[in-house]
């Protein structure tokens, strides 16, 4: 008997810790998400503006070559032998490059449908990147 309380008070003492694991990651997410729509707001009030003085199909084509080189060279990370932090490493800069495309879809584009997928890729891919960054700051 004097078992089944000690179990209950470990079981207790578990679901405690996990419900303050899921407030705390929850609150990290509602950060995210404030913080990924402010951006968008933001980027998205810079696009009007920027997209009232039009700009050549060419400065699309630069400006893409542009954010893919920078991203293509953020990617390559010296071996870190952890698998897991490498591979956060390298996704950082590639939906980095991701949140830069689809700016310069929302800048040039035209289609409704596409520019609201841009609006996705910029939020979402945005949470993703506060996910692994909060990940590589923990002591491997």
């Amino acid at each position: 008997m004097g078992n089944s309380g000690v179990t209950g008070s470990v079981h207790t003492f578990r679901s405690r810790s996990a419900d303050c694991q899921e407030v705390r990651a929850n609150a990290s997410c509602r950060r995210a998400t404030i913080l990924a729509l402010s951006v968008v707001v933001c980027l998205s009030a810079l696009v009007l503006t920027l997209g009232a003085t039009s700009m050549a199909a060419d400065d699309f084509y630069a400006l893409m070559d542009g954010v893919m080189a920078r991203m293509h060279l953020a990617m390559h990370v010296a071996p870190s032998g952890d698998p897991d932090r490498h591979f956060a490493r390298m996704m950082v800069p590639h939906h980095q490059g991701a949140i830069d495309m689809a700016l310069l879809e929302l800048r040039f584009g035209k289609d409704e449908r596409l520019r609201r997928l841009a609006q996705g890729i910029i939020i979402e891919q945005g949470q993703e990147i506060q996910v692994m960054r909060s990940i590589l700051k923990e002591e491997p």
